[in-house]
Formats: structure tokens, C-alpha cells, sequence
């Protein structure tokens, strides 16, 4: 049964975070908040995790799994990016933005886009979900917390935490999140193509 894990908004409890972190070592699944909406998140180096994922929402080999990342110095050992991408992923991060890079040789082919060889690539700008990353050290494997079939993303725990209780090792409750998905931009393409439209305005970041 999934551990809620209730934490300060403003004043998180480091100890509480640390706890919920070690979940992930034994292949857990956990639900975080972030500054769109709930993720779930494992760890990268779990054989099984990217399979775990699809399966909690539904999900082919063919969708776009995430990295959320601590910072911009952790996207280049999983991304390829060149100077001009750098310069844009320097003014959009952290935020509300998922970008679609050319996965590098660190990320493992069970993990990016069967055909294209991508990956998705995200910073978010929220203090937990900030938090949890600096404690585990390293960037997750992550996806959107969608039930199966629908578009709205969970927001509140209240949401989904009857319905998963036995599928997740642990939830971060730290209230309701904003509810808006991230700006999704493909930056694989010349132009960039902005593959869904959400929080983030494309114009704020020269697109």
C-alpha cells in the first residue's frame, strides 16, 4: 500500500523527502507533485521501470517518457544539444516546458521513442519536486499521472489515491497542483514545433 508522504508547501521536511526518496531504490513508483500537474516518476536505472509507467497509464513503446531533471548541466548527458538549443534551454528552465531532444548513448533504448531515438526533457519550477531530485541525486524517469483513457491529468491525491493505492510505493501530498499541462516543444525540428500548448507561453522564450 502506497505511504503518503504530507508535506509543508513552503517548509517541506527534509526528513520526510528523504524517506520517500528511498522508496525508489527497491523499484517503487511514486506520485509526485509538480508545477503542471502529478508525475510519476522511478528511477532511470530500474530494468522494468519504463514498462511499470506504461503500464500505469496505458501507454505504447511509441510515447514519450520524460527526465526531469535537478538543472541544465544534467540535460547534456542525456541530450544531445547544440548551441542554439542550449541557449533557449537556458532561458526556459526550470518551467513549465518539456522538450523533445535526440537521446545520447546514456539513455537506455528501453527508456526513448522507439523509432525517433528522443527523449523528453524537463525542469520543473517546483520546490518539492526540486527537492525530491536533489536528494535522489540523479534525474527520473517520469510521466504525466493520467488514468488510462482520459486527457486530464491528477492534480490532488484525493484523485487517484483510492485507485492506486496498491500500485504505488509511495505519494508526496503537498497539495493540489497547478492543474495546466506543460508546453511540449520538439526541438529535433527546424523550426522548433510546438507539439502541445499549455502553461508556458512560447513567446516568453523567443518561439
Amino acid at each position: 500500500m502506497a505511504i503518503v508522504y504530507n508535506l509543508h508547501p513552503d517548509d517541506p521536511q527534509q526528513r520526510l523527502i528523504n524517506q520517500a526518496a528511498g522508496l525508489l531504490a527497491n523499484g517503487g513508483i511514486l506520485a509526485i507533485p509538480t508545477d503542471s500537474s502529478y508525475a510519476l516518476v522511478a528511477r532511470l536505472d530500474d530494468k522494468d521501470a519504463a514498462d511499470k509507467l506504461r503500464t500505469l497509464r496505458g501507454l505504447d513503446d511509441r510515447h514519450h517518457l520524460t527526465l526531469l531533471c535537478r538543472d541544465l548541466s544534467e540535460i547534456a548527458k542525456f541530450a544531445q544539444v547544440d548551441n542554439q538549443q542550449y541557449r533557449l534551454l537556458k532561458a526556459a528552465t526550470p518551467g513549465p516546458w518539456t522538450f523533445i531532444l535526440e537521446a545520447t548513448k546514456d539513455v537506455p533504448k528501453r527508456v526513448h521513442h522507439r523509432s525517433r531515438k528522443t527523449i523528453g526533457i524537463r525542469v520543473p519550477e517546483h520546490k518539492i519536486a526540486l527537492m525530491f531530485l536533489e536528494t535522489v541525486g540523479e534525474p527520473l524517469l517520469a510521466t504525466t499521472f493520467i488514468a488510462p483513457g482520459e486527457e486530464t491529468p491528477f492534480t490532488d491525491i484525493a484523485d487517484f489515491q483510492a485507485d492506486y493505492q496498491h500500485e504505488l510505493a509511495g505519494i508526496i501530498d503537498a497539495g493540489a497542483c497547478l492543474g495546466i499541462g506543460t508546453t511540449v516543444i520538439d526541438l529535433t525540428q527546424t523550426p522548433a514545433e510546438i507539439v502541445r500548448r499549455g502553461s508556458g507561453d512560447p513567446t516568453t522564450i523567443g518561439l
